[in-house]
């Protein structure tokens, strides 16, 4: 059962958001955030909430668009990683300049159906349903675009680790570029004592 919305001040993405899009309130416009069967409302616009978020993840969301574009490509409606380590990965619904802009959790969609031509109903892991602005077309487009950026940073991760030094040499502290190897106390090598 859906609980009835309760306004907050201060809010973050986290791994519990399913979505936050624009609702008007009055002559503004504030953010409605869908977290689990709970619905909040922020007085804050949906992309100074995306902005703020992922500084509060330690980058600015230019900085994270810019990490989507090196490992995809993508420039137009990118989506983000708001957090690598809690992998939360978001997609516009549109161009994010727009008020219209909802942002989606990719990993919060368990389907998507057409209701017409403009419009999809979204259905998530809780089992919670939406109606949504969007075409069929650009919902999927989205999905996989999300998708692609998820499973390349996934490698660029693995590659990294696989290109790290082994665990049994440590950087000498005077040349970055040389290694040596550790020892524990008191082990002798080559007939030298450590």
């Amino acid at each position: 059962m859906v609980e009835k919305s309760r306004i907050i001040e201060e809010y973050e993405i986290n791994p519990y958001t399913m979505l936050i899009m624009p609702i008007e309130y009055g002559t503004r416009t504030y953010t409605e955030i869908h977290e689990g069967n709970e619905t909040l409302v922020s007085p804050f616009k949906p992309f100074e909430i995306i902005k703020k978020s992922c500084e509060f993840f330690g980058s600015s969301y230019q900085g994270r668009k810019d990490g989507t574009k090196r490992l995809t490509g993508i420039t137009h409606k990118a989506p983000i990683i708001v957090d690598p380590h809690s992998s939360i990965y978001l997609f516009p619904t549109t161009s994010p300049a727009k008020s219209e802009c909802i942002w989606i959790s990719h990993d919060h969609v368990l389907s998507y159906t057409k209701l017409n031509t403009k419009e999809i109903n979204v259905t998530f892991r809780n089992r919670r349903s939406l109606s949504l602005p969007m075409s069929f077309a650009s919902f999927e487009a989205q999905m996989m675009r999300t998708a692609m950026l998820r499973i390349n940073f996934q490698h660029r991760i693995l590659n990294a680790d696989r290109k790290s030094p082994s665990q049994n040499f440590a950087a000498y502290p005077g040349r970055a570029s040389e290694h040596v190897p550790v020892y524990a106390w008191g082990q002798k090598t080559s007939g030298e004592d450590v």
